[in-house]
């Protein structure tokens, strides 16, 4: 084998099922990253203290009813932005998938 042969069909079915995404795999990816992301940001704020702790982050409970920059609030927090990272994460590997084109 050189390499300058032709890809039969067999190697092309094979590049598409390599390149395709599991879209559930990638969704718990970024929703655990979200989450975790979120979580350890308002934790870290909260542990900081302080008059007034977090206000950018605060702004958050606009979106996110029932957040707040507590401990209780980092729980509530990590659940929003999991659900969210995990649409995204989806969408991502959904889309993704569609343009390499279907694994027959």
């Amino acid at each position: 084998l050189t390499g300058n042969e032709p890809m039969t069909s067999t190697d092309q079915d094979l590049g598409r099922a390599i390149a395709t995404l599991n879209a559930r795999a990638w969704g718990i990816t970024v929703g655990l990253l979200l989450g975790g992301g979120l979580f350890l940001a308002t934790l870290i704020l909260v542990l900081k203290g302080g008059p007034n702790p977090g206000p950018h982050l605060s702004l958050l409970r606009i979106y996110f009813p029932g957040y707040r920059v507590t401990m209780l609030g980092s729980f509530i927090g990590f659940i929003y932005a999991f659900v969210v990272g995990y649409a995204l994460g989806r969408l991502i590997g959904t889309v993704y998938n569609r343009l390499v084109g279907p694994a027959r």
